[in-house]
């Protein structure tokens, strides 16, 4: 059995992940949990591995979309096909306190890895997984990437102009959140073993997770039956909240009650709209919006857009500019949060990807391992099993690493 690892810190040293998962849901939840402090064992399949490691832009062979997704990471090879990297991997499991895999459901069973299996075997053992539609129900065993999860949350049906098209939103959300949930499941669950000495078995769903985002959208269904209209960049249930046309650009404004609106109307030298019925209250102006909104833009549309970012802020309302990725990684606030770091990939150069979005003072997230080739960690993983190097040569023979 392999010795608990030291090399880490941060709130999770000493856990140690098998990570069986490919793509992005599932590498996300486990780079999480490795951020944080956890020992993370990415297995993959000899050869190819896993499938991104060949997707997105290419910079000297690597791609960086992998990198985005696999830090704090080792690799190992395993072909789980083969009887005897099965066995390598339940030697893994022995020694690991959380399994986290996203197979299609049923896949680890044909594997022998049954949720009865693993209970008798592991009882200790955390168990994550990431899918579609969850385990159950006549969805099950069907295929889902994102954009299926978006459609079918009602999440795209609530978004995009609306008089247009339901739209999607453009990073892979569905797969972010579910990867998240999935990482504080775990997590959840590990606080619980603590004090029982039992494991358990944590499931998230792509389309359950964005139908749990869906908050006040939902609260709004469920207490009219009536299906929320798309607004765009409108918030759907305040006025004046969206974008609004400034001499050089757009500005966002949000003000969230009546009293930000209110200081919203002194700063803009407008304070007599609230003696106007139209927009007297929220409701008022939701029903005048297109009226309210040519009154603001044409003063919003005098001053540019930094000019109203620094008038309205020093009033107390929010507001801010709308940042492509080159603004939003200038930003020095984005910067004094580090929310840009890079890995030292060694002979690859240093690599860019997003910093860590927790902050803990006691326990900071941090980088423990760049990025890992396929397999660099395959002999000296399995060595730490207990492997010898007869055993390991077998192994490379059979093509089971």
């Amino acid at each position: 059995m392999m010795e608990p690892s030291s090399r880490t810190t941060g709130s999770l040293s000493g856990i140690r992940v098998i990570d069986l998962t490919r793509v992005i849901s599932g590498p996300f939840c486990t780079q999480i949990l490795g951020d944080h402090g956890a020992e993370v064992i990415k297995v993959e399949s000899p050869g190819r591995g896993d499938v991104v490691r060949a997707q997105g832009n290419m910079v000297n062979g690597f791609s960086w979309y992998f990198a985005q997704f696999n830090r704090n990471k080792r690799s190992v090879t395993l072909d789980l096909r083969q009887e005897a990297g099965r066995a390598v991997l339940h030697r893994l499991l022995e020694g690991g306190d959380v399994l986290v895999e996203n197979f299609r459901p049923g896949v680890l069973a044909k594997m022998g890895l049954d949720d009865e299996t693993l209970r008798a075997q592991y009882p200790h053992l955390v168990v994550g997984r990431i899918n579609g539609f969850g385990s159950t129900g006549p969805y099950r065993d069907r295929p889902a990437y994102d954009f299926i999860a978006q459609a079918m949350s009602g999440f795209m049906g609530v978004n995009g102009p609306a008089d247009g098209e339901p739209m999607r939103a453009a990073p892979p959300i569905s797969d972010m959140v579910a990867s998240q949930n999935l990482a504080f499941g775990i997590c959840a669950a590990l606080v619980r073993r603590e004090r029982s000495g039992q494991g358990d078995i944590v499931e998230t769903a792509l389309t359950n997770g964005l139908i749990g985002m869906m908050g006040y959208l939902a609260a709004e269904f469920f207490a009219t039956d009536r299906i929320p209209a798309r607004t765009g960049n409108d918030h759907p249930m305040l006025y004046p909240y969206g974008l609004f046309r400034a001499s050089d650009g757009e500005v966002a404004i949000a003000p969230s009650n009546d009293a930000m609106v209110e200081r919203l109307f002194r700063a803009l030298g407008m304070l007599h709209l609230l003696d106007d019925e139209r927009f007297a209250d929220n409701n008022r102006r939701m029903a005048n919006r297109e009226a309210l909104r040519e009154c603001l833009t044409a003063v919003t549309e005098t001053r540019s857009v930094d000019a109203w970012i620094d008038h309205l802020n020093r009033a107390g309302v929010p507001c801010g500019r709308v940042h492509d990725l080159r603004e939003t990684f200038a930003d020095p606030q984005v910067q004094a949060q580090q929310m840009r770091i890079e890995l030292d990939q060694g002979e690859l150069g240093r690599i860019p990807v997003t910093g860590f979005p927790v902050k803990m003072q006691e326990a900071p997230a941090a980088v423990h391992h760049p990025v890992p080739r396929l397999g660099e960690h395959t002999r000296e993983i399995l060595a730490e099993l207990g492997l010898d190097e007869d055993e390991l040569k077998a192994l490379e023979a059979q093509g089971v690493i």
